[in-house]
């Protein structure tokens, strides 16, 4: 039986990320980068394809327990066997050079024989490396990668199968730790680390970090889950934050709506930085904010929906047939073709995350208001135009109203900005003009008086659950009649077993794609927020609680969840998800506007 999403948990560096199983089995990793080529891709394939499990000999199933440690993301994964107790704590530390993941056995109770089977396939899953032996160490190349095992002298460990293998036995009180670590094969081997102090120091680390946290409401775990979590896909060097860590979970079972997450989107931006701003993470808030503006700098024409987490521009989409699919959901593909599309929105998003940041106080950078009137400038003249839209939909471009919203926004944070900042200077009539304009449109073209909701495009009977963002933007207020109607029709005809579909995939669907997908997490939390700002925070609490319940057992959200099937669906963790949760929380119980 496959693995479900949910069985995973997440651990990392803040550079690049593996997902640990509950039999004990690390089934994904990207070295040295999010984005790099997976040395594991069991996820993705099967065992041949890279894993490393460790895991009580002639145990083939689940762990009994797993938890991370309070406040850290160490994860800890326990067995009980008839011969005893013992513990696997995975880790890995934040790196001074090179990644290391780290893997430390020890006893608990009786006495426990463990196996160790490691598979590295570089490539994601394709390149089979060269193995060798040097003093304590196996060794692996291949190409540019290189790979460093290193285990206690008492360890023994072979080659068998294409694989390296270890078997040892541990008592109560006895401790066993490995070390795999990467670097480039055509450098020395890096500085080794010592397991046992890396453990102690992420520990407090986290703690540290986690200690920041201003939010003490409810469910506080889960959002300290949610923002640990953000942190983690958070891409240290550059400050930019990746979707999810994974390519191609699938939105439906055995279906193609596989995709690559492992990049960074505008769309994020703005509910990026209200999370870390509200919870009381400014450093991380304004270290996003300067990701953004180098990413977008540059001829407006050329603004993206997303970038590599540097700022990479050209993320070609390829699909990789050696690799069967999670589940067999085919196929697997690397880099996403949707980085070429036209999505007006994401102005929006720059503009609204820009005009944030200087109201919170964020330092200010002397091209930021430059690069702002220069979007605007291009945004004026173009957007009449019909786009992709939010959900980078594959079926040809509409008039979305989301987008056109989003439009609104640009203009609104614009002149806005002008009012409060009178040292600035910019065309405030013009914008103003602008602003207004296209409200008239949207509410005229974009709205259906007879079923009183507005719609996914001008002209179109669909809805669209991004609709939901109409009062959190200042478009409407969220007393507005026509918003409330719009809130009661996405329930009813989006609403699928209390949570909510972000648009139909009934045939009439305007994404150009075969096949279903989950019910989407943001969007449901999205509704939440309306909820509540429209005076129904009984409904929107009620909906969070239905929310925090689908998270697995250490607290992660995929991008979607199935609930007819009880499962979760789409990369994972998804951070558009966790966002949500975190904003909810802070509107519900924070007394905090939704960000």
């Amino acid at each position: 039986m496959h693995p479900r999403i949910e069985d995973y948990a997440l651990i990392g560096d803040e550079q690049t990320a593996a997902l640990v199983g509950r039999d004990g089995s690390v089934d994904w990793l990207c070295l040295p980068r999010f984005d790099s080529g997976a040395c594991f891709a069991r996820l993705l394939g099967d065992e041949d394809n890279g894993h490393w499990r460790l895991a009580p000999q002639g145990v083939d199933g689940p762990c009994t327990r797993r938890a991370y440690r309070r406040d850290t993301l160490v994860l800890d994964t326990e067995w009980d066997t008839p011969d005893g107790r013992v513990r696997v704590t995975d880790l890995m530390p934040q790196r001074d050079r090179a990644p290391d993941l780290v893997r430390i056995v020890k006893g608990l109770e009786g006495r426990v024989t463990m196996r160790s089977t490691l598979r590295i396939r570089f490539d994601y899953g394709s390149v089979v490396p060269w193995m060798r032996r040097s003093r304590d160490h196996r060794v692996a190349v291949a190409g540019p990668d290189s790979v460093w095992l290193r285990s206690e002298p008492s360890v023994r460990t072979w080659g068998e199968d294409f694989g390296t293998h270890s078997e040892f036995t541990v008592g109560r009180g006895e401790s066993v730790a490995f070390v795999l670590t990467w670097h480039p094969s055509h450098e020395p081997r890096p500085r080794q680390i010592d397991p046992y102090k890396a453990l102690r120091s992420s520990v407090r680390d986290w703690r540290s970090w986690v200690a920041r946290c201003r939010y003490d409401g409810p469910h506080r775990d889960a959002v300290v889950r949610s923002l640990i979590t953000l942190k983690a896909l958070t891409y240290a060097p550059t400050g930019g934050i990746v979707a999810a860590p994974t390519t191609s979970l699938p939105e439906q079972i055995g279906g193609v709506r596989n995709w690559d997450y492992r990049y960074s989107w505008l769309r994020d931006s703005t509910l990026t930085l209200g999370a870390l701003l509200t919870a009381g993470y400014r450093h991380e808030a304004e270290e996003w904010r300067n990701w953004l503006l180098r990413a977008v700098a540059g001829d407006p024409a050329d603004l993206q929906i997303m970038y590599g987490l540097a700022g990479e521009r050209r993320l070609p989409e390829v699909e990789l047939p050696w690799l069967s699919g999670f589940a067999g959901s085919a196929p697997v593909r690397i880099g996403n073709d949707a980085v070429r599309q036209l999505q007006l929105d994401v102005y929006g998003e720059v503009m609204d995350s820009l005009w944030l940041a200087r109201r919170a106080g964020l330092s200010t950078r002397p091209h930021m208001w430059a690069i702002q009137r220069s979007l605007l400038d291009w945004l004026r003249d173009q957007w009449r135009r019909p786009d992709e839209g939010l959900w980078e939909v594959r079926g040809g471009r509409k008039q979305f109203v989301h987008s056109k919203v989003m439009v609104w926004v640009a203009a609104d944070r614009a002149v806005r900005t002008l009012e409060t900042h009178p040292e600035l200077d910019g065309d405030l009539d013009g914008w103003r003009a602008m602003r207004d304009e296209v409200h008239r449109e949207v509410c005229e073209k974009g709205f259906d008086k007879q079923r009183n909701t507005f719609t996914q495009y001008y002209g179109s009977r669909e809805l669209d659950a991004a609709l939901l963002l109409i009062p959190r933007v200042g478009f409407l207020p969220p007393d507005d009649p026509r918003m409330l109607g719009t809130i009661d029709a996405i329930r009813e005809e989006l609403g699928h077993h209390g949570f909510v579909r972000r648009y139909s995939t009934d045939g009439t669907t305007v994404d150009g794609l075969p096949g279903d997908e989950g019910t989407f997490l943001a969007c449901s939390f999205w509704l939440a927020d309306a909820l509540h700002a429209s005076g129904r925070t009984k409904e929107a609490r009620e909906l969070f609680e239905r929310l925090v319940g689908v998270a697995n057992d250490v607290g992660l959200l995929s991008e979607e969840y199935d609930p007819a099937g009880r499962r979760q669906l789409g990369n994972f963790p998804q951070a558009f998800s966790h966002i949500g949760l975190v904003n909810t929380a802070l509107a519900l119980f924070g007394g905090q506007e939704a960000g």
